[in-house]
C-alpha cells in the first residue's frame, strides 16, 4: 500500500478517500502550506468523527425519522408557547434533572417536538432514550426474572434524557403503572423525562385503572415539570383532507 491517502485511511482516519483527495486538491489549488493542510485535515477529521458519533448515538437512542425544527410549521398550532419551547432547547432542564410535559390532542406535533428536544440533547453530548410508553412498558414486562428486569430497567434509568411518547393512548394495568412509577422515582431530581400526552394530570388514573401509585407518580413527575400545552388541528387529518381534495 503506497498511496498516501490509502495509508491515512489504514491508520484510522474516518474521512473517506474521496474527501481526503478533495482536500489535497484544494490545498494544491489554493497553495496551502503543509501546516495549514494539516490543520484543515485535523478540522475535517474532527467534524467527521463528531458526525459519526452523533449518528451512532442517535441510532442507539431509537429516535426514528422525524421532521426537524427548520421544517416545523409554527403557524399551524392555534396556540403554543414557542418562547417556552425555545427555552427548553437550551437544555437547562436536562442539566437540572427537570421534566417536560408536551400536552395536546393527537396528531399536532408533540412527538416531533419531543424528538427535536432529544436530538438537541444528543448534539450537546447527552445520552438519550426515546420510546413510546407502550413499547417501554412492554419491554420491561417481558423480563422473566427480577435480575433480568433490573438489568433491562437500566436502559431507561441511565440516559440523561428519557422520552416517553403517547401516554394515554393505550390503557395499561397496575403492574405497568408500578413500572412507570419505578422509572420516575429513580430518575426523580436526577435525570430528565419528557412525556407526550393528550391527557391532563387528573386524567392519568384512567390510563392505569385500579393502580394505587398513580397519585404518587404524578406528584413526582410534576414536581419539577415544564408543561407545554398545544392547541391545534391534527396534522394527519389536514394531510388526509388535502389528499382527498386532490
Amino acid at each position: 500500500m503506497t498511496d498516501p491517502l490509502d495509508r491515512l485511511r489504514s491508520l484510522g482516519l474516518r474521512l473517506s478517500r474521496e474527501a481526503l483527495a478533495a482536500l489535497v486538491a484544494e490545498a494544491q489549488k489554493s497553495g496551502l502550506s503543509p501546516l495549514d493542510l494539516l490543520a484543515r485535515l485535523a478540522d475535517d477529521e474532527t467534524k467527521e468523527r463528531a458526525a459519526r458519533n452523533l449518528a451512532r448515538r442517535t441510532k442507539l437512542a431509537t429516535l426514528g425519522s422525524f421532521t426537524t425544527l427548520d421544517r416545523f410549521d409554527w403557524n399551524h398550532p392555534k396556540s403554543i408557547d414557542r418562547a417556552t419551547f425555545d427555552l427548553l432547547l437550551s437544555l437547562d432542564f436536562v442539566r437540572r434533572g427537570e421534566n417536560v410535559l408536551l400536552r395536546g390532542p393527537s396528531g399536532i406535533g408533540k412527538t416531533t417536538l419531543a424528538q427535536n428536544l432529544a436530538l438537541r440533547a444528543l448534539q450537546d453530548g447527552f445520552s438519550v432514550r426515546f420510546s413510546t410508553l407502550a413499547a417501554a412498558l412492554a419491554d420491561l414486562l417481558r423480563q422473566e426474572s427480577a435480575p433480568a428486569l433490573e438489568r433491562r430497567i437500566k436502559r431507561y434509568t441511565q440516559p440523561h434524557l428519557l422520552v416517553l411518547d403517547e401516554l394515554g393512548y393505550i390503557p395499561a394495568d397496575a403492574r405497568s403503572a408500578d413500572l412507570l412509577y419505578n422509572l420516575v422515582s429513580r430518575r426523580h431530581e436526577q435525570r430528565s423525562i419528557v412525556i407526550t400526552t393528550n391527557l391532563a394530570f387528573k386524567q392519568w388514573p384512567s390510563v392505569f385503572p385500579g393502580a394505587a401509585c398513580v397519585a404518587a407518580l404524578v406528584d413526582r413527575f410534576a414536581q419539577h415539570c415544564h408543561v407545554l400545552d398545544i392547541d391545534a388541528d391534527s396534522w394527519r387529518d389536514k394531510t388526509a383532507l388535502r389528499r382527498s381534495k386532490k
